[in-house]
């Protein structure tokens, strides 16, 4: 298996994650990893640390490395940090839009909705994750950006465990409705659109759901390196 380093381990297992193939409280041997990914165990553990450091990972002395677990608490956190963020993201972006980005986003939807008709739910699952990091791409602010990636990585975690239902279809209609409103240059109903949207996704959770359990060399097979 060809070399790999630190970032792309990383990378494939936050994909795993983000995919909802890897599930809260998987166990990331090592040694696993290591074999899977043809790479010494150093550069596994580095590559869980910086994981843990995004909070997609635990490391737990004498115990290892487990896929992240995030509490009620957490995730009630998380998603109050990303209605502010985006909040003022759509605002932001209400007033510099240009038709080339509403293109742009009306093309990812369109990925969307060809991943859901496939029923492909691991791409649907990124791409809808990924539609709000590419408004932030889309106005040129990559600290932004990386912000909201790290963040939504965490709400995969958090649907996962959480989700009681599939709500893709929703946010795949809120996210066209959001791009309409840009669109119309419409700031009041771009900014309310997208706070509903959070609030509907957030409501979508139900608390008091059993743990999920999964098999890392399962998870990790259909991922690509």
């Amino acid at each position: 298996m060809q070399s790999s380093s630190t970032s792309t381990i990383a990378d494939a297992l936050t994909r795993a994650i983000v995919e909802h193939k890897l599930l809260p409280g998987t166990k990331l041997a090592e040694q696993k990893l290591a074999d899977h990914f043809g790479v010494s165990r150093t550069l596994v553990r580095q590559a869980l640390f910086q994981l843990s450091q995004n909070r997609l990972v635990t490391l737990e002395p004498a115990r290892g490395a487990f896929v992240a677990t995030p509490s009620v608490d957490e995730a009630k956190q998380v998603f109050a940090v990303r209605a502010m963020l985006e909040s003022e993201m759509t605002r932001a972006f209400v007033q510099q839009v240009t038709p080339a980005q509403i293109q742009s986003l009306r093309a990812h939807i369109s990925a969307e909705k060809k991943a859901m008709d496939r029923n492909d739910v691991g791409q649907r699952t990124e791409l809808l994750g990924d539609f709000h990091v590419v408004m932030a791409e889309l106005m040129g602010n990559q600290v932004l950006a990386q912000l909201l990636g790290d963040l939504i990585s965490r709400c995969a975690l958090i649907t996962l465990m959480y989700q009681s239902t599939s709500a893709a279809e929703h946010s795949h209609e809120e996210h066209a409705a959001i791009v309409a409103a840009l669109a119309e240059k419409d700031e009041t109903t771009a900014v309310r659109l997208m706070q509903e949207h959070l609030l509907h996704v957030e409501a979508g959770l139900t608390f008091d759901r059993e743990l999920p359990t999964s098999d890392l060399s399962m998870a990790l097979s259909s991922v690509a390196l």
